[in-house]
């Protein structure tokens, strides 16, 4: 069976938020949207988004990383958030294995957000259904658009390439080929919710600095040997061209 899914590199990811304003835009003008924002400038702001990206130090000063975290829903194999929902709105396609809610049925129980530990679901405040990321099923299943942009919008936005989308059930895929030659991972698997997408470890990379790289340059704004005077109070630019 299909299942498409994320494989997202950490070693790569820059937290431009690239991802999380196309996906913002696709689907608020697809078919999942809107994805309303509630009073996105007051004191207590509230928006839907399916994917978001949390950044956080780790380490000890002084030997201290940035890490920028990517999270959206993870399509499990196993999905909790499934079973638990009272009217059948949640579902996994047979076809490709993307967790979808059917908004006709939802009634905005919040089971589904419950059930998930991951985090990953998000209430629509106006339209009172619950939501998540659906993989843009309306771009990757598309007729109409190239083969190479039938990918999530978040795949395509992405200027390091932070991100990869395919079958993790194909073992030629460049997302199996990623997960098994990088030790790809899953978020706690303890849960055995077998998520689809896949985390690509942070790497150490040594950085050396050789000793003429270490020597100071002349300043490149000096013009005859001489650096440039600061003008005084008051006064003009120190004219060099004399």
């Amino acid at each position: 069976m299909t299942q498409l899914a994320l494989v997202i590199d950490l070693n790569v990811c820059v937290g431009c938020h690239a991802c999380v304003t196309s996906c913002k835009q696709w689907n608020t003008s697809g078919a999942a949207g809107p994805l309303v924002d509630d009073r996105p400038y007051g004191a207590s702001p509230t928006g839907t988004f399916f994917n978001r990206v949390q950044t956080f130090e780790v380490g000890e000063f002084p030997l201290t990383q940035t890490v920028h975290f990517p999270k959206s829903c993870l399509h499990c194999e196993e999905p909790p958030c499934v079973p638990v929902c009272p009217t059948g709105a949640s579902y996994k396609r047979a076809e490709d294995g993307i967790v979808l809610v059917d908004y006709d049925k939802c009634i905005g129980c919040k089971y589904c957000s419950w059930a998930c530990p991951y985090g990953a679901r998000e209430f629509d405040e106006d339209r009172k259904v619950m939501s998540k990321c659906t993989l843009c099923v309306d771009r990757v299943t598309s007729t109409t658009l190239p083969e190479a942009e039938r990918k999530p919008a978040c795949v395509l936005a992405c200027p390091a390439n932070a991100r990869l989308f395919g079958d993790v059930h194909d073992a030629e895929s460049v997302v199996s080929k990623a997960i098994r030659d990088r030790a790809g991972y899953t978020l706690m698997p303890e849960w055995d919710t077998r998520p689809a997408n896949h985390y690509l470890p942070r790497r150490r990379t040594d950085l050396t600095i050789h000793a003429v790289d270490l020597e100071r340059v002349d300043n490149p704004l000096k013009l005859d040997g001489r650096q440039p005077e600061t003008p005084q109070h008051g006064a003009g630019r120190e004219d060099y061209s004399t």
